[in-house]
Order: C-alpha cells, then sequence, then structure tokens
C-alpha cells in the first residue's frame, strides 16, 4: 500500500492536478485509492464534492479526506491503510508543518515543477529537505520531478534551464511531462473524471487523456502497489463514494 505525496511549495505548479489526474487513472484501473487533502483551498476536496452530485461521479474505489491538519495527517493515512491500494497526499502549495511531516511518512514523493525559475526553487526546497533527512537521518525517500504544464510544441528556454538543474542535482525526472491541457482544466469546472468529459466541448480531449494514461503507467510501475487490483473500472462506470472529514 504506497504513500505518494505530491509537494512543491509554490502554489501553482500543477501539483492537484497531477493528484487528480494519478487517482482517477488508479481508480478506472480498478485500484482502490485514498486521496489525502490538505491543502487550505481544497481543489481536489471541492473536485470531489461536485464529482458525487453527478449521475456518473467517482467510482466507490475513490475516497477523499479533507480539511486534514498536521495532527490528524498519521492517524488518517493508518485509517486508509486497511483499504487502500494506494494512499496520495496532496500537500499545500506553501511552506508549511505538514511538509516533513508528510515526506516522513512517505514511500514515494513527487515533486510537480512548471518550466519556471520559482517553480525549480519551490521543488528545490523539497529536494533540499529530502537530502537533509537522508544526510541526518539516514531516511532515504525516494522522489521522482514530474514536469507539469510542459507546452507540446516549444521547449522553453526556462524549461531547459529547470531539466540542466535537476540533471546536475541527479533528480529522477518522469519521462512522461503532463502537457498543458484545457482537458485537464475542465475536469475541475465540470467535476467529472477525465473520462467523462464530452469530446463535442473539450478540445484535445484524446490527447489528454494518452498523456495521463502515460503519466500513470509510468507511475504505476514506479511505485506499485502491493496488492492486485480489485477489479476494472475502465468499462463500468462510476458510482458514489464517501468523503471522510477530519477537524483541525
Amino acid at each position: 500500500m504506497p504513500i505518494i505525496t505530491f509537494a512543491n511549495t509554490k502554489g501553482g505548479a500543477g501539483k492537484t492536478t497531477a493528484v487528480l489526474l494519478l487517482a482517477t487513472e488508479l481508480v478506472r484501473r480498478g485500484y482502490r485509492v485514498s486521496v489525502i487533502d490538505t491543502d487550505p483551498q481544497r481543489w481536489i476536496s471541492r473536485w470531489f464534492e461536485g464529482a458525487q452530485a453527478q449521475a456518473d461521479g467517482p467510482a466507490a474505489n475513490l475516497k477523499v479526506a479533507t480539511y486534514i491538519s498536521v495532527s490528524a495527517l498519521a492517524r488518517t493515512i493508518e485509517a486508509y491503510r486497511g483499504n487502500s491500494d494506494y494512499i496520495i497526499v496532496d500537500l499545500p502549495g506553501a511552506q508549511s508543518p505538514l511538509l516533513a511531516t508528510a515526506l516522513g511518512l512517505s514511500d514515494h514523493v513527487m515533486i510537480p515543477i512548471q518550466g519556471s525559475a520559482m517553480d525549480a526553487q519551490g521543488g528545490a526546497q523539497v529536494i533540499e529537505l529530502l537530502q537533509y533527512l537522508d544526510a541526518k537521518g539516514n531516511i532515504r525517500i525516494p522522489h521522482s520531478v514530474v514536469l507539469s504544464r510542459v507546452n507540446s510544441l516549444v521547449t522553453t528556454r526556462a524549461l531547459r534551464a529547470v531539466k540542466i538543474l535537476l540533471a546536475e542535482r541527479s533528480v529522477r525526472v518522469l519521462a512522461t511531462p503532463i502537457i498543458e491541457r484545457a482537458a485537464y482544466r475542465d475536469m475541475f469546472e465540470y467535476r467529472v473524471s477525465l473520462h467523462h468529459l464530452d469530446p463535442e466541448r473539450v478540445s484535445n480531449l484524446d490527447k489528454a487523456i494518452v498523456n495521463a494514461e502515460r503519466y500513470c503507467d509510468e507511475v504505476e510501475t514506479l511505485v506499485p502497489a502491493v496488492r492486485m487490483p480489485v477489479a476494472d473500472n475502465r468499462s463500468t462506470g462510476f458510482a458514489e463514494m464517501p468523503m471522510l472529514r477530519a477537524a483541525y
């Protein structure tokens, strides 16, 4: 039961989009996924609440815990251990006491970074903390960068600089970047999964789906679940699911 934490101390790095794409695609493949939303903006929780009202809402294999504080994080993870194949933690896009705690509980840390110096600095803070835990506490936590909101046609100078910086630090970068697609924004607007968007209303939906599937393929290979999927929901549709709330 892997715990994957998504972290970048700068907001707007594409962190929550990366979480939602991974969680919904893993559910579509039959995994039981629990998302722990610690972000005060509650974008995942808002999506989830809206999706529950849809006729073809998210699958029963997806759960979301919302309003999770640093004091509640460990026990929330423990509560989900017995009925989850993956636990995904969405951290705030800012410096937070949650960061060190979540990293220490993680089996793998994903660091979404856009092709900008500010995003790279936010990601570097996470990487530096991981390196500190390794050097001072002998706590080695596997981690990877996923490049987000990448232009499919143009590689900018800033993105090239980010790639060089990561290579110099010997940081693993996923081979599949998350491409900038309108469909990913529309998931949050319409409160549905990628595969339930209307291709007549969303441009390049087919390309967005292929990108999300390849991204999930890579994460699934990199961080495999211990247990086999309980069912495959790729063609069965979605149903209602519960939400856990924890007070601060």
